[in-house]
This record gives C-alpha cells, structure tokens and sequence, in this order.
C-alpha cells in the first residue's frame, strides 16, 4: 500500500507506505520519518516540496 499526497496548506509531500499506527517520528533538515511501535516506516513528509522543484517540474505536476 502506497499512497501519495500533496498538502497545499504546509507545502508537504505525504508518502504514506503504511496504514499502521504512528508511534514516533524523526526529523532530519525537511523530512519527518513517522514508524510504528515496531520501528516500520509508516509515513514520509517532505516539507517545503515546492522549494526542491523547479517552477518548470512545478508547472508539469499541476497539468498532471
């Protein structure tokens, strides 16, 4: 299971790789890692998404 968003209120990218419960997170610079009690990586946030693209990579993800 995968599932990606994109959160235009926080500027973040969620990749949601699993539907368990979040125990605990670790941030590293503009990545959140969120595991379940077990230590499997549930969800990956990356924040400020639009910062690491080009306004051209901006422009063709918002026709797709």
């Amino acid at each position: 299971m995968t599932k990606t968003t994109y959160s235009k209120d926080i500027d973040a990218l969620l990749i949601e790789v699993s539907d368990q419960p979040i125990a605990y997170a670790e941030e590293k610079d503009n990545t959140i890692l969120h595991y379940s009690k077990d230590d499997k990586l549930v969800l990956i946030e990356i924040l400020d998404f639009r910062k690491s693209l080009t306004e051209k990579e901006i422009q063709e993800l918002v026709v797709k």
